[in-house]
């Protein structure tokens, strides 16, 4: 039998948003996406586990997409911490929580907390463990620069195919050979200039944040570690940080794949999260 997916709002640490669920089984999977996406990210994998009957929670994230906005007057991150441990809080048991780019550092900060007891995380592409160059990477991109600059008013469509061309040639190792569905769920949320203009401003609030946001040596939880030797906006050798931090980690390098697996390898990165959700049962066993 494969589990419906529900869309439904949800309302977590103050913030109304927009929830993807699969009631299933088994430990629950929170899923957490990246700068300027949002749950449709994870439609390709949520079908993947629809067809297994895994239970899962996809979100987004505060200040993206259907989201609240986030409140310009406290840190970006201390309210992503706020949402994430909400999120757990709300699947209840111990959940694993997976995300991609920044979706990856609140996973990475929710495993150094000991209030929120986690089954394990699977950071996807975490975006803080370097240099944040991935956000210089997004604002120059001609695309983008272009959509910003232009003297003329834009139609949503133009907006959107501009969005889906910069999209496709940044988080892409193939562009030409990502599916329009994808595309399209991507630029879903960006109607116009100014809500292009409005994720630059988030991303640059971020960027002091992320230069040291995290606390390896307090993680406490199993760790698999998915990275695209492709990923052109977050070099791959930043895992040798966690390794080196947390030598019992798994990382599993995607060939060939960029900088959002669970849009280019989906199949891989679902079968990569059910052996993680199993892999306590069958050290129990």
């Amino acid at each position: 039998m494969i589990e419906p997916l529900f869309e439904h709002p949800l309302t977590l640490a103050g913030f109304e948003t927009r929830a993807l669920e699969l009631e299933g089984h088994g430990p629950p999977l929170v899923l957490l996406h990246g700068f300027s996406d949002s749950a449709d990210t994870w439609r390709l994998v949520l079908d993947r586990l629809a067809r297994r009957g895994q239970r899962a929670l996809a979100l987004d994230l505060p200040g993206f997409a259907a989201a609240a906005p986030l409140d310009r007057d406290r840190p970006v991150l201390e309210q992503l911490d706020a949402f994430t441990s909400a999120a757990i809080r709300h699947v209840g048991a111990r959940p694993v929580v997976a995300g991609n780019s920044l979706g990856g550092v609140c996973a990475l900060r929710a495993a150094g907390r000991t209030d929120r007891p986690l089954r394990g995380i699977v950071p996807i592409a975490p975006a803080g463990l370097d240099m944040p160059r991935w956000f210089g990477v997004i604002e120059r991109d001609p695309l983008v620069r272009f959509l910003l600059r232009s003297p003329l008013p834009l139609p949503t469509v133009a907006v959107r195919s501009v969005v889906g061309e910069a999209y496709r040639q940044l988080a892409f190792a193939r562009p030409r050979a990502a599916a329009r569905e994808v595309v399209a769920g991507f630029t879903t949320h960006f109607a116009d200039r100014r809500a292009v203009a409005g994720y630059l401003d988030v991303g640059r609030r971020l960027l002091p944040e992320l230069a040291d946001c995290l606390r390896l040596a307090d993680v406490r939880v199993p760790v698999l570690l998915i990275w695209g030797d492709r990923d052109r906006m977050v070099s791959h050798r930043s895992a040798q940080r966690v390794l080196e931090a947390l030598p019992e980690t798994t990382c599993e390098l995607l060939e060939g794949v960029g900088h959002c697996p669970q849009v280019e390898a989906p199949a891989r990165v679902t079968e990569l999260l059910l052996e993680f959700l199993a892999a306590p049962a069958r050290r129990a066993a």
